[in-house]
Formats: structure tokens, sequence, C-alpha cells
């Protein structure tokens, strides 16, 4: 559901009585976690308030336009910003709704006396915030985000933070192809583009300036290539003897797992990465196939169509079958 004026109204006063801001996103961050964060930073500043943008991994290269000179994200260092984190008025957590998804920072921001607010568009949020800000049916955070600003008189902005805020919108409609993409995001995009978004210019940022070695691992990936319950299933797979072999890295991956949906017939696509620390999943469905539901059968959660989950003290043979097979019972 929308957003509520009194829920607005709360996030005003916050803002109003707090001073010193910390904003922070999920593990591996995309564009619309990233994106989101630049636009929120941006309005709190015009605003006298100090924010700081804090998260558990550094920027990923295809979003480091977004902070071209490597000032305004900071990757968490215990020794730097623990302090930030204690001494602030508010904690803003953005594109997630739990704190276990937030990694090394999980620790410091429960420890925090900050007020916590959530912005984000995942269901099933997690009770611990002072303000929840959630939209399941928006497109994006950052469509939040840009209705938020709307609200405050934060509109216009300027042309990076537009930027900023389409980035957000093209990577989570997956460049505004997802079921969630309706005609109100098709006017967000065209305002923000009046405000000086450069969707050519983003696209290739986000798209087309990969290494070589990523498609390399794409390929790899693509041979190894399986269907399963006849055809309806399609399933990739990232080892780490992958990644050792095209020097790549977890970042490298994002945007395979869809894919696995342009194969006729498909109606659930998975991709299974082996990392250090764990298995990574990702679910992909079409229709009203539940792909959250097959998540939380794995400690993951999510979007109807798309979810993902981490998985640890099991083989990666064993937990790639075992999905596989129970993906069946979701099948049309």
């Amino acid at each position: 559901m929308p957003l509520t004026s009194t829920q607005i109204d709360q996030f005003r006063e916050i803002i109003r009585a707090g001073t010193s801001f910390v904003l922070t996103t999920h593990v591996n961050p995309d564009g619309d976690g990233l994106g989101s964060q630049v636009a929120l930073a941006a309005f709190l500043q015009q605003r006298g308030v100090a924010a700081h943008i804090i998260n558990h991994d550094a920027v990923p290269p295809p979003y480091r336009f977004l902070d071209p000179a490597g000032s305004l994200i900071g990757r968490y260092d215990p020794a730097v910003h623990d302090p930030l984190l204690r001494s602030a008025a508010c904690i803003l957590i953005v594109d997630t709704n739990h704190t276990s998804r937030l990694g090394r920072l999980e620790t410091a921001v429960n420890a925090s006396s900050a007020r916590t607010v959530i912005i984000d568009h995942h269901p099933d949020p997690g009770t611990f915030a002072s303000l929840t800000l959630v939209d399941i049916d928006a497109s994006s955070t950052g469509q939040i985000v840009y209705r938020l600003l709307d609200a405050l008189g934060g509109l216009p902005v300027s042309g990076h933070v537009a930027n900023a805020l389409y980035t957000a919108v093209m990577t989570d409609t997956g460049s505004f192809r997802f079921p969630k993409t309706d005609s109100a995001v098709h006017r967000m995009v065209a305002d923000l583009i009046d405000m000086g978004a450069d969707p050519v210019s983003t696209y290739q940022h986000v798209y087309e300036e990969g290494p070589a070695k990523r498609l390399q691992l794409l390929g790899e990936a693509l041979s190894g290539l399986r269907m399963a319950h006849e055809g309806r299933v399609c399933t990739l797979t990232v080892t780490r003897e992958m990644f050792h072999r095209t020097q790549t890295s977890e970042i490298d991956t994002d945007a395979f797992v869809p894919i696995t949906l342009t194969v006729g017939g498909v109606q659930i696509g998975l991709m299974f990465t082996e990392l250090e620390d764990c298995i990574k999943i990702n679910f992909r469905s079409k229709g009203d196939i539940p792909a959250n539901e097959l998540a939380r059968l794995f400690g993951g959660n999510g979007h109807r169509n798309a979810a993902g989950a981490r998985v640890r003290g099991t083989s990666f043979e064993h937990l790639c079958a075992d999905v596989v097979s129970r993906s069946r019972t979701f099948l049309h």
C-alpha cells in the first residue's frame, strides 16, 4: 500500500528533530539501494542535516558513477564508523527491512540508540524500526524515495540526484520490463529526465562497461545451463572454480539470472552461486508463481517473481538438487 500522510508526517518530524543521519543498505548493494541512498543523502544535506552513507560492501564498479569522487559512499570500517553510528540521531535502512541483511553493520546498528527508519519495497518487514516506510506495490525503493521527496518538498532535484533515482528505478524494474512497471513509473521517469537524468549514459554505465572477464564467466555459466521438470525450470550454476579461472567475483554475476527466463516454456529460473562463506540462490519466476515462497523454504525472501537466499552448512550439489526438486510443487 502507498505510504500514508501520517507516515510522511512522522518522517518529516524525524528529519526536523535530527542533526546527524546514517544511511545504509543491504550487502552487495545494487542500483536501487545506492541510487536511493544518494538521493536521500542529498535531500538531507540540503536541509542542513549531516548525512553519511555507510555500507557493508564497497560500491560495485557499474555504480561508481553515482559517487565519482569516491567520497560520498563509505565502506564500513568499525574504527571510523562506529562512533558515527553511536552518535547518529537516525539510521535510515534503505532497500532492505531486516538488519541481518546489513552484513558487518548489523551489530553496530542494533547497538545504536538512534531512531531507525526502514524505506523499502520488500514484503515482511522486521519489527525493530521506529518507523517503517514500506510499499510492497512499488516498483523499487527509488520510487518510494521519489514520492517522499515530492511529499516533503524535495522536488525538483539536481541532475545528479535525478540520475541516481533513475538508476534505482531502471535497475529494479529490469529496464522497465518487470510486472510493477506501470504508467506511474513511466510518468516518474519522464519527470526525472526533465530534471536531468540521462537514460543513455546511465544504461551504458550499468550494463555496457563491464570487463571482458565478466562475459567469460557468463559463457562458463551458460555452458552449464540445465533444464528440469519437463523444461519448466532452468538453472545456472557459478562455482568458486569458475570465479578463480576467470578472475571474477560475485558482483560480476549481476543480471545473469534473468537469462533463465528467456527460454521458452520456463516458469522458474534458478541460479546457484558458490561463495566463500555460503551458497547464494537467486529465484525468478513468471506470472503468479511465488518465487519468494520457494525462497522461504531455504531461509530467504523477496518479491513474488524475484527472491534470494544464502545458505550455509550444506554441500553445493545437495542444495542445488534439493531446490530443483522442491520447485516442482510451484509449477503449473
